[in-house]
């Protein structure tokens, strides 16, 4: 029982501090929750996590090979990933958030598309992996004597953790959103795709950079 409860505690807290670096997903579920509600932003949020996740099993695992692949190829999946995010960051920059609020009720097609999209957009980011590694290493998540039972304990806690950040900040925010008007929502959407853009052109500079 003392194993299940230290696993299930530090699960939620790698959850939350994964999570928690306010990166381009964190941007992108203000920038929805602002322009279409809290179930969009909510849905950008579980689509990230069910990434961390995946990210989360291969550490646990401990597959080398997955490990090494990236390594070799940082440099090249970073360039990707931020050809990705320039596009998001481009799409956001041009969103016109009347036609988001004017919508009469939510869109399950476009929850699903939140959620997809925030899941390959973090997918595409493979430092995660190593974030997760540290993380891991930190809080000696998984004992010599853990059993499977508990490492689905584990791994269930961490996306609790990651959701449950996910509905804080998407409650706070959408506390707020009924303070901006139809400019303010413009601006905003300007402001946050050029953070986005800054970011991608960033990440592919250095990595090409780097690559040659």
């Amino acid at each position: 029982m003392d194993l299940f409860f230290y696993t299930a505690l530090r699960g939620i807290l790698i959850g939350i501090l994964v999570s928690a670096p306010m990166g381009p997903i964190g941007v992108l579920c203000i920038q929805r929750t602002l322009n279409r509600g809290r179930t969009s932003g909510l849905f950008t949020g579980i689509g990230a996590s069910i990434s961390d996740l995946i990210y989360a099993i291969l550490t646990g695992f401990g597959i080398s090979m997955i490990i090494d692949f990236i390594e070799s190829y940082e440099l090249l999946i970073q360039i990707f990933g931020s050809i990705v995010l320039a596009g998001f960051g481009l799409y956001i920059y041009r969103q016109n958030p009347a036609k988001n609020i004017n919508l009469k009720k939510p869109n399950a097609t476009n929850h699903v598309q939140d959620m997809v999209s925030a899941f390959f957009l973090t997918l595409s980011n493979p430092l995660i992996l190593f974030l997760f590694i540290g993380l891991f290493a930190r809080f000696n998540f998984f004992l010599p004597e853990s059993q499977f039972h508990d490492y689905i304990t584990g791994y269930v806690s961490i996306i609790i953790g990651a959701i449950l950040w996910w509905l804080t900040i998407t409650y706070f925010v959408n506390k707020v959103r009924s303070k901006f008007n139809l400019r303010s929502l413009w601006i905003i959407n300007r402001c946050i795709g050029t953070i986005i853009m800054l970011m991608s052109a960033f990440g592919f500079i250095s990595g090409v950079i780097e690559f040659f």
